[in-house]
């Protein structure tokens, strides 16, 4: 067991035996003053919502030096003329650059400025793929010789004029444009041969026609043309579209010439054919193209059916009439 050791009390008496104890009271020191309240340092109200706890770091205190040194003077403002002279010579250095480009491509061809005069191949004119123009220039020709007397027939959008024929002939008040080469037959004559009901019940009329309309035959705005060529598609086409099939035709005349001063080919044939509800069996045509000095080809259209047979002879007729407008 440990052993204690009693030591003299250095406040108790000296020479007393009754071991009673001295109190020594000391006056209150005086409180310290608060310090004065340092700048931003004001107590600031947060609201009875803000909790007192945690601790909240540098309210109000004035901020601190800059992070980054900086050295020399203060920056001076950037002027607005220099900043606007500075984007304005990039926008010319870009716009410069931009036109040398599309002028060096421009210059081998391959620019969008450049146009290539030819097109494509598949959008040219039917004929004009089946029937290239010929080398040979048909533009310097003679005058055309004045029209015959009497009544005309004027196509001003074919380029021709040809002769107009009265009573039973009509004026002609459609359009037909069948056929895959589309020639539009919109002015002339005609009067209606017979009406009769085809097989499948539908009543038509038939025709004798004088007609004239153009064909697209030159390519792109090449004046010169193969006629005879472009001749025998629009006889192609006539008879598919136009005649019952099958057909038999009996070719009386197939020509390179010229009506009314202008190069033309003309066709002459006789079409055998049988419709059912049909009276005519056969049918006399002329056929003729002319180069009126234009991209699109005259066409003059002739057709007599032999239920009809005393107009044969305008077949003939019409065609020489023909004249240039």
């Amino acid at each position: 067991m440990s052993e204690s050791v009693n030591t003299p009390n250095p406040w108790s008496r000296s020479g007393s035996d009754d071991g009673s104890s001295v109190m020594v009271a000391y006056s209150p020191s005086p409180p310290s003053p608060d310090p004065p309240p340092s700048r931003g340092s004001e107590p600031i109200e947060l609201g009875s919502t803000w909790s007192r706890s945690g601790a909240v770091t540098m309210l109000g205190s004035e901020p601190g030096e800059p992070d980054v040194i900086e050295f020399g003077g203060p920056r001076k403002p950037r002027s607005p003329r220099r900043t606007l002279m500075w984007f304005g010579g990039v926008a010319a250095a870009v716009i410069a650059v931009g036109v040398v480009v599309l002028l060096a491509m421009s210059m081998t061809g391959a620019g969008p400025l450049h146009h290539n005069a030819s097109g494509p191949p598949n959008v040219l004119a039917p004929l004009a793929k089946a029937c290239p123009p010929p080398t040979i220039d048909a533009q310097h020709l003679p005058p055309a010789p004045p029209p015959p007397p009497g009544p005309r027939t004027v196509d001003a959008d074919s380029g021709i004029s040809y002769a107009r024929y009265g009573a039973p002939w009509i004026p002609w008040d459609t359009v037909w444009n069948a056929g895959d080469l589309q020639v539009r037959y919109g002015v002339g004559q005609h009067f209606v041969t017979e009406i009769y009901t085809d097989e499948t019940g539908a009543a038509n009329d038939y025709h004798a026609s004088i007609l004239s309309g153009s064909v697209p035959a030159a390519e792109n705005d090449a004046l010169t043309l193969d006629l005879k060529c472009t001749g025998h598609q629009v006889l192609a086409d006539v008879r598919r579209s136009y005649y019952p099939n099958p057909n038999q035709m009996d070719m009386m005349r197939d020509e390179l010439t010229t009506l009314g001063g202008r190069p033309a080919w003309v066709g002459k044939f006789r079409l055998h054919f049988h419709a059912q509800g049909l009276k005519a069996t056969s049918e006399l045509v002329g056929l003729a193209l002319i180069d009126v000095g234009r991209p699109r080809a005259a066409v003059l259209y002739v057709s007599i059916p032999n239920t009809v047979n005393q107009y044969d002879p305008l077949a003939d007729q019409v065609l020489d009439s023909v004249r240039p407008t």
